[in-house]
């Protein structure tokens, strides 16, 4: 499906046909977003002109939790807030590329792919904050506390999470939000999605630089199921409660207390 670029599946059935409607779920919803359009003419009190599929009744059974026109408000706001963030921070993002340079040989920029909206990939920035002969791969060797990959100035960057800083491009690029679930290593995708219950559903909107988990300390390491599975409860809860307000009061609450955290490292 995601090869063929198909976002969305409309499934047309009567309301009897219980089994096909699971059968399509259970193949497609870690894939595609599924809309079911059921068949009410057997019901309907006048059958008059037909309409358009753009009008007719569908239900969302698997879909992204945004509306079109919420989902253009919020775009809008990423890019502005982005946009405003790298300006202010621009002497600082300076100062901080210099400091990793001069902390070991290697780039200033960590890059690495991560999953996007709908399953697309992207590649995300980060400053460095390990010796390069780290690897820059997609493994899921995981940074632990006191880990000696890291560097002294990376150290301070991870604690602060300045590191994070050269994600507000890919805000601009398009690939990620202010605030939503925050991406994980391919390789993290294809070990938890089978073992933590609905974690796929965090691809349904753009990851963010902050997000719902994060705020409630659910930061750092993810050495077990159940450390990945809180945060995924928080992503879902954040998917199904989702409004600008929310994304104001995530916003705030990293500013206020997200910034340093004893799981930071």
């Amino acid at each position: 499906m995601r090869a063929r670029r198909i976002d969305e599946l409309w499934l047309a059935l009567p309301l009897t046909d219980e089994d096909a409607l699971l059968q399509f779920l259970e193949a497609f919803r870690d894939l595609v977003n599924i809309r079911f359009i059921p068949d009410l003419r057997h019901v309907a009190r006048f059958y008059g002109e037909r309409v358009g599929l753009d009008e007719a009744l569908a239900i969302d059974l698997v879909a992204a939790p945004l509306r079109t026109d919420a989902a253009i408000g919020k775009a809008l706001f990423d890019f502005v807030f982005a946009a405003c963030a790298v300006v202010a921070s621009a002497p600082l993002l300076l100062a901080i590329s210099i400091a990793v340079k001069l902390s070991s040989p290697g780039p200033v920029l960590f890059r690495q792919r991560r999953q996007g909206a709908n399953g697309r990939t992207f590649e995300i920035y980060k400053f460095r904050t390990m010796r390069a002969q780290a690897g820059n791969d997609d493994s899921v060797a995981q940074a632990t506390r006191n880990d000696p990959r890291v560097t002294r100035v990376g150290a301070f960057l991870r604690r602060t999470s300045l590191d994070e800083l050269p994600q507000f491009f890919n805000v601009l690029r398009g690939e990620m939000s202010v605030v939503g679930p925050r991406p994980h290593a391919i390789a993290h995708d294809a070990l938890y999605q089978h073992v933590v219950d609905d974690y796929v559903h965090r691809y349904r909107v753009k990851p963010g630089i902050t997000g719902c988990a994060q705020i409630n300390g659910l930061r750092g390491e993810t050495d077990s199921v159940e450390k990945m599975q809180r945060r995924v409860e928080h992503d879902l809860y954040y998917l199904s409660n989702w409004s600008f307000a929310l994304d104001m009061r995530i916003v705030l609450l990293t500013v206020v207390r997200g910034f340093v955290h004893r799981n930071a490292y």
